[in-house]
């Protein structure tokens, strides 16, 4: 088992050395490209190629394919996050063409088709297997369902049915007298334009780099106590790794391809700030490690912190996705930045300005992730070797990038990621990249003697004293989060409005990694992030601000990016009844209400979003002397239906954008969503279409006592209030 994928140090041939034959990739190589990009072997003359790597860098030189998995997984990573969580190539599916007057004939029980017939068959009904959806006349506005059409001519077409019919559907088409409209496509179909653009672009997961870094998966697991479905990525990832040692690290993480990025250009410059390489920091990423973990077992979700795919995860959220937005939709659109976003930002900038102490400091000391895949190669089945004939040229030491080579040139396993770039730079060819247990030719360890202990360079005592101090530590802060965080027992607290799917939230603090995916997936910026509110529990997790935008009827993309689970991963069908929160009607200062003037603009903008769940209530209708109502008096002002509200905040954007914002007639939205026991739905498992099936049976089991339900602040409690118009104030008079 040899893993030599290094750039071998190029060198005159020696008069009794024996070249081997070049490989079979090098061998086509060598017949289909020019002879002078390639290197000379006998006389050790740099061909094209390597003076093209040298100019590069060493490192490139060395080991051109690591460099070049960097460099994919890197792009793979800006991609995924850049285009495919942009959610703004979505486009609206534009309404297709009718042809309206078709009578039904009979039904073909042989071809088992339908037989419709119009005086004028339209240009746009072309061909067999076209897909049409038949719907009744104005009158009934019945929709039958998706036909293909079978067979054609000029008088009319035979229909097959894409699925199997209802009987309410058959008895429809076979006992109504009115004629049918045949439709390009679904009338009063649900928009999807959102949630089918992110399907299309996802070649892969979008959150793939998320899932595979096992302490992102590991910490949320034990936090929520829970299985985590990302477990099994970061679980197939660690056993590759066991094959090459941290290869995560040396190879695919797109955090240190950015740090390298960071140091060549900017912090390897500066060199007067260098620590040693043999300090009390060369442990840190253990105790972070045990810290993370004995916070997470005490409930408390701190990896997003300091796991490396959430930190360069948010740090492209806070830094590039302002830069795409504004340059490509306008500044305006970009949300202002909090407290939360400059804490995010000095923390990012942190882990890239370690370099200024040395090269990938973050990697090689300080990183969580790391960590575990150095306790994983403690399984390794291969590993480097360095022969008997090194030369102590120290040349692998000076390259090495994880500070993995000893003094005595041999291996420190739990740092070495198998980068090879040690391989490259070894004039005398003494190191390997094999199995564990090849023995053949080794140098001799400890020569020069090292001064390390098998626990590390600062010995058992730094070890035991560092994992005491880091299991306080975690401890410490678990009970701090705590002790200031979001305080749910208290029904006065803040409650943030959540995305759609969202576990309870309990649940949801212990499993949303405060990742930013979620974010850069939302269309709008509906989901923003939050600040202190719930102090350093809330840190960095997604609410929805209604105020600034309200969720799309046609996106399911937060639960479709998100790692943990924290957000669920909902069908649309599903999403479409998933309760967020609930509107509320302030009508202290609801226009109507507040007898001002009309407006309907919440009522508008749910129907056209499909909900209906908002409705029409008469008050401050004038009566005459006989009693009945004047014509023209009084307004009709918004009744929410809860069992139909979703807490979508369409309503509530619409009134702050209009009556808030553009006319200046309120001071805020005088409706507004609001979260909290019995204003939304937030459940681990389980259908939501099932459970407002079993609230509508439910309902209908009960007999009602009130016709209309309409919600409002009351100045003794928060929960909604019930009005119920009576027989002598049937046109709300009174109000």
């Amino acid at each position: 088992m040899r893993l030599n994928w290094f750039l071998p140090f190029l060198r005159k041939k020696k008069k009794s050395e024996s070249l081997a034959p070049p490989s079979l990739m090098m061998r086509w190589a060598l017949i289909a490209l020019p002879r002078s990009w390639f290197a000379d072997r006998v006389t050790g003359k740099p061909g094209r190629i390597r003076k093209l790597f040298k100019r590069i860098g060493p490192s490139v030189l060395s080991s051109p394919i690591r460099r070049l998995v960097q460099a994919v997984c890197f792009l793979a990573f800006l991609v995924l996050f850049f285009y495919v969580c942009w959610p703004y190539s979505a486009r609206p599916v534009v309404d297709g063409q009718t042809s309206e007057g078709w009578r039904f004939i009979e039904v073909e029980q042989e071809a088992g088709t339908f037989r419709f017939e119009a005086p004028e068959r339209p240009a746009w009904i072309e061909r067999d297997e076209q897909v049409v959806h038949v719907t009744g006349s104005a009158a009934s506005a019945a929709y039958v369902g998706a036909f293909e059409i079978a067979d054609s001519d000029a008088s009319g077409v035979s229909l097959r049915p894409v699925d199997v019919m209802s009987p309410e559907a058959f008895d429809q088409l076979l006992l109504a007298r009115d004629t049918w409209s045949l439709c390009e496509t679904e009338p009063n179909r649900w928009p999807s334009h959102y949630a089918d653009d992110l399907q299309r672009k996802e070649f892969v997961s979008a959150e793939l780099f998320l899932a595979i870094d096992p302490l992102v998966s590991l910490s949320t697991a034990i936090a929520s106590r829970s299985w985590v479905w990302s477990l099994t990525s970061a679980a197939i990832i660690l056993v590759v790794c066991v094959l090459i040692p941290r290869g995560f690290c040396g190879y695919l993480c797109p955090l240190g391809t950015l740090i390298d990025l960071f140091d060549w250009s900017l912090a390897g410059r500066a060199k007067r700030f260098r620590v040693a390489d043999d300090g009390w920091w060369v442990h840190i990423k253990y105790y972070l490690l045990i810290g993370t973990l004995v916070a997470a077992m005490f409930g408390v979700l701190v990896s997003g912190y300091v796991a490396a795919i959430p930190v360069i995860t948010r740090g492209m959220l806070f830094v590039g996705d302002p830069l795409q937005s504004g340059m490509s939709r306008g500044w305006h659109l970009v949300p202002e930045i909090h407290s939360g976003h400059v804490f995010s930002l000095l923390l990012f900038a942190v882990v890239l300005c370690l370099g200024f102490l040395q090269p990938r400091f973050w990697c090689k000391y300080v990183c969580p992730s790391g960590a575990v895949f150095s306790l994983g190669s403690l399984f390794r089945v291969t590993e480097r070797k360095v022969e008997s004939t090194c030369i102590n040229c120290n040349k692998c030491v000076e390259i090495c990038p994880f500070d993995a080579i000893k003094p005595d040139f041999t291996t420190r396993t739990t740092d070495c990621t198998l980068c090879q770039t040690c391989g490259g730079v070894c004039p005398t060819h003494a190191i390997k990249f094999v199995e564990r247990w090849n023995l053949v030719e080794l140098k001799i360890e400890n020569d020069p003697p090292t001064h390390e202990t098998s626990l590390g360079r600062r010995g058992f005592l730094s070890l035991a004293a560092g994992g005491a101090a880091a299991i306080v530590g975690g401890t410490g802060v678990a009970v701090a989060t705590r002790s200031f965080g979001a305080r749910l027992d208290d029904p006065t607290s803040f409650r943030p409005v959540r995305p759609p799917g969202s576990v309870p939230e309990q649940q949801f603090l212990e499993m949303c990694i405060r990742c930013g995916e979620c974010f850069k997936a939302c269309p709008n910026n509906v989901l923003q992030v939050e600040g202190f509110q719930q102090g350093l529990e809330g840190l960095w997790t997604p609410l929805v601000n209604a105020d600034w935008a309200g969720c799309e009827s046609s996106c399911n993309a937060c639960g479709q990016v998100c790692p943990t689970g924290a957000i669920r991963a909902l069908p649309l069908e599903e999403k479409k009844v998933a309760r967020m929160g609930l509107a509320i009607v302030n009508e202290t200062t609801c226009l109507p209400f507040a007898n001002r003037e009309a407006c309907q603009l919440c009522v508008d903008e749910c129907n056209a979003a499909g909900y209906e769940a908002i409705e029409f209530v008469n008050v401050h209708t004038e009566v005459d002397n006989s009693g009945i109502p004047v014509e023209g008096s009084g307004f009709v002002a918004p009744v929410v239906l809860a069992d139909k509200c979703v807490g979508c905040g369409l309503c509530q954007t619409r009134c702050h954008a209009i009556n808030v914002k553009e006319k200046q007639l309120l001071a805020g939205s005088a409706i507004m969503i609001e979260a909290g026991l019995g204003k939304e739905d937030r459940m681990m498992t389980g259908s939501y279409i099932q459970l407002r099936e079993s609230e509508s049976q439910l309902q209908k089991a009960t007999p009602p006592q009130n016709e209309f339900f309409v919600p409002s602040h009351d100045a003794s409690s928060s929960e909604p209030v019930e009005v119920e118009p009576s027989d002598d104030d049937p046109f709300g008079l009174g109000s």
